[in-house]
């Protein structure tokens, strides 16, 4: 073999290593886009409830939004977080808790960018249903009996019942902070409805809190089956993000890391 075939065989061999390397570089997977998570409270709330569950899912490298929501109307309620939702420029999971349900029911839909829908102990109406006929279907819940309304019409739940029907689980000094921020909800509420159901073309998961004294956990299940959602249960009072942070965060990274839409 002379020096010439040598050298060609030299630089044919560097050749091909070099664009092996590159191929494998090519086909070396892009790691997904971590979806920011939309968190939305329910009623007698606000965002600072989401409190035990944001820092696991920061600590997780998740983008966490907690939507601040007026409680005035369904139609305020909507709008406010579809504002959050849409000014996201990539995936986004929208969770919703109890009332939180029926905002993000109606604020995704049509959002193309929202990947996956998470209802924890929520209300996951159909278009046009308000809460008041879903409450009917399974009898009313011991919350019903604890509502005081104000004179402009809007909603507390009453001091001596609130740790029993809204966060049994949760101790006597943290639902005394809990009753004493409360955010009232405008009793109208319960005969509005949303024009859109974002849960028929969107993934979702449902927590029922099987223990739950303000939505019977019967119609959690009925909701839950109703709009197909991959379901759990959890032995938890209406507030388990807050009795039990690690597994609601848990809960909201499974439908964050599913396959996208």
């Amino acid at each position: 073999m002379n020096r010439m075939t040598k050298i060609t065989i030299g630089l044919t061999a560097v050749t091909a290593a070099f664009a092996s390397a590159h191929t494998v570089q090519a086909a070396a997977p892009v790691p997904a886009e971590k979806p920011v998570i939309v968190l939305v409270h329910g009623a007698f709330a606000d965002g600072s409830s989401w409190s035990k569950v944001i820092p696991i899912l920061q600590k997780d490298g998740y983008t966490v939004i907690a939507v601040q929501n007026p409680l005035t109307s369904v139609a305020d309620d909507v709008a406010t977080t579809k504002r959050v939702i849409d000014a996201q420029k990539g995936p986004v999971v929208a969770v919703g808790h109890s009332y939180g349900g029926v905002v993000i029911t109606g604020a995704a839909d049509g959002a193309a960018n929202v990947k996956a829908l998470v209802y924890l102990a929520a209300y996951a109406p159909d278009a046009g249903e308000p809460l008041g006929v879903l409450n009917d279907k399974f009898g009313p819940s011991q919350l019903a009996t604890a509502l005081a309304p104000d004179a402009a019409g809007f909603l507390y739940v009453d001091r001596a019942k609130f740790h029993e029907v809204f966060c049994k689980d949760v101790p006597d000094t943290e639902a005394s902070i809990m009753w004493a921020t409360q955010k009232p909800l405008a009793a109208a509420t319960f005969q509005q409805s949303v024009t859109g159901a974002a849960w028929k073309t969107i993934p979702s998961w449902y927590l029922v809190s099987s223990d739950d004294h303000a939505i019977n956990p019967d119609l959690e299940r009925f909701m839950a089956q109703r709009i197909g959602a991959k379901t759990s249960e959890i032995k938890a009072s209406h507030v388990a993000f807050i009795s039990h942070p690690k597994e609601i965060a848990k809960l909201i990274e499974e439908a964050a890391t599913s396959p996208l839409k």
